[in-house]
């Protein structure tokens, strides 16, 4: 069961200049107009993709990757590159800090999300997430067995998952303790095919003259609140991605010890000061 991550120390309240709702309209629109478009996009071509390919998506992805890319963009944020996208059938476990993670992490390579069960019936992000192939399960150890089905149907066909072992978003200044339950499925699927999981650092550096925890989205904090404050900041920041090595899955005794090393890796990507106890 995931539990929401608090701060002690609240995000301030941004000061909103002369400017700031004219960027808030601008911004906001291109970004609705963004999203319409990915969706009439994809739509038709999942009419085709799905009765001939199944689950398996050849041509929609792309669009994925376009829209994700042209997010930051429309925000005027930088996006970076470090390291090499997984290959091969596996999972990616990555640091949660932001709404702005599932285009970060979709802007290079495509990865299909591993996302509680109650995301689903959200309106619109629920819509969303179906129509872009994300993965619906209950975080319970007593599912293991139907998360290793779903999860090996998904991967047989070439999907590379995403899940954050946090189980809840932070500040964006430290990683907490990952937890292991989602990791167990990658040791039964490791008997049939060689399973590898990748570590992914997110770095969320904040506008010059903003506080650092800027992009941060955690707690009780609204996402609409939140969208706004992004979308009216007269400078941006970016973020920047770090694959690291993948690991081998068979290389470890057990979830707990695999969990582990994925942290340290995702932790050493961290600048010293974001790393955490």
């Amino acid at each position: 069961m995931s539990v929401t991550w608090r701060s002690g120390a609240p995000l301030p309240d941004v000061p909103r200049g002369a400017g700031h709702w004219p960027r808030v309209a601008l911004r906001g629109s291109l970004l609705v107009l963004l999203l319409l478009a990915g969706v009439l996009a994809t739509l038709p071509l999942r009419l085709i993709e799905r009765p001939v390919y199944g689950a398996h998506r050849p041509w929609t992805p792309a669009i994925t990757k376009w829209v994700s890319r042209s997010v930051f963009v429309i925000l005027g944020m930088t996006h970076r590159i470090e390291g090499q996208p997984l290959t091969g059938p596996g999972a990616v476990v990555c640091n949660h800090v932001s709404w702005l993670d599932i285009f970060a992490l979709n802007a290079r390579k495509r990865v299909y999300f591993v996302s509680k069960s109650e995301v689903a019936g959200w309106p619109g992000i629920g819509n969303l997430a179906r129509l872009t192939g994300t993965v619906f399960i209950k975080r319970d150890r007593r599912e293991a067995r139907a998360q290793t089905a779903i999860f090996a149907e998904r991967l047989r066909l070439g999907h590379r998952l995403l899940f954050f072992p946090e189980g809840s978003s932070t500040d964006g200044m430290q990683i907490i303790q990952f937890k292991s339950t989602l990791f167990e499925a990658f040791f039964n699927l490791d008997k049939a095919q060689p399973m590898q999981v990748q570590p992914v650092t997110l770095i969320y550096d904040a506008p010059t003259d903003q506080d650092p925890r800027f992009y941060g989205w955690w707690g009780d904090m609204s996402f609409g609140g939140h969208l706004v404050q992004v979308l009216g900041a007269p400078r941006q920041g970016g973020v920047t991605v770090i694959y690291h090595a993948p690991l081998r899955v068979a290389e470890f005794r057990d979830r707990k010890v695999l969990a582990a090393a994925a942290e340290a890796a995702v932790r050493a990507g961290m600048p010293e000061d974001r790393r955490g106890p």
